[in-house]
């Protein structure tokens, strides 16, 4: 499980990479549009997941600042992997 949760986390970071790349140095075409769109919805998503994580169990387990950064980076794969860190 460890390593499916590593391997969707580089795919993840992939991704970001590809959105970012996008923000600095725009695709040609109607691509960058859609890329914006991409980078927005992720973003907002996954700072979603992050509010109602730390909403719900921010005061129950005593997570490191990068855990919750890793929230808005990855989104389910980093909730995943605090799962399994903390919760079993």
């Amino acid at each position: 499980m460890k390593g499916l949760i590593l391997l969707a986390k580089a795919a993840i970071a992939f991704v970001w990479v590809v959105l970012l790349a996008n923000i600095v140095h725009p695709f040609p075409g109607v691509a960058a549009m859609a890329l914006y769109i991409m980078t927005g919805f992720l973003l907002v998503m996954h700072g979603l997941q992050m509010l109602i994580f730390l909403g719900a169990f921010g005061d129950k387990i005593a997570m490191t600042r990068w855990e919750k950064w890793s929230i808005l980076i990855f989104g389910i794969f980093a909730l995943l992997d605090i799962r399994r860190k903390h919760m079993m």
